[in-house]
């Protein structure tokens, strides 16, 4: 399962938020600019996380995503699933430059089964470029690319059929 969800994951085809496709439900998920962790801890007694793979890649395997993040030869690949009270519920994916690396952002290599949310907005110095929505099958995602003091990673997340957002938006 978790193989297939991070398969679709890579397959998401990016949507402005203006596409006719989303609705207000839709967008209020999918735009939310504040922890996505918190948000699904309102739905559940408890959130957990199985990390999947967490390893260094180079650039080259990555040449659409590394376009959306500065030049760097090796970028740390995190890939997850979040469950929320046991039911899988979203597949995510983080790569963060190497020379993203350094200093407390450094921390960001060992998370473990921490939630990147409890990490990233745990901290004053947090900032969000953009949110992307994007569709795969009949599942929706988004990715975001934020910066920890200035210095910046690409999150991507797929909602995975028994997520909360597919009971709000119908």
């Amino acid at each position: 399962m978790s193989q297939d969800a991070l398969t679709l994951l890579r397959q998401l085809h990016w949507l402005p938020p203006s596409s006719p496709a989303l609705n207000a439900p839709l967008l209020d998920w999918l735009m939310e600019e504040d922890s996505m962790t918190r948000r699904f801890e309102r739905h559940c007694q408890r959130v957990s996380v199985e990390p999947v793979r967490e390893t260094f890649i180079h650039a080259s395997d990555i040449p659409e995503e590394s376009a959306l993040l500065p030049e760097d030869t090796r970028f740390w690949l995190r890939e997850i699933i979040l469950y929320g009270d046991g039911e899988p519920w979203l597949a995510g994916r983080t790569l963060v430059p190497e020379s993203t690396l350094n200093g407390p952002e450094a921390l960001l290599q060992q998370l473990g089964t921490r939630p990147l949310g409890r990490y990233l907005f745990s901290s004053s110095t947090l900032s969000r470029d953009f949110i992307e929505p994007g569709r795969v099958e009949q599942l929706w995602g988004r990715r975001s690319r934020l910066r920890l003091s200035g210095k910046p990673l690409l999150l991507t997340e797929l909602f995975l059929p028994a997520s909360p957002l597919y009971r709000s938006s119908m």
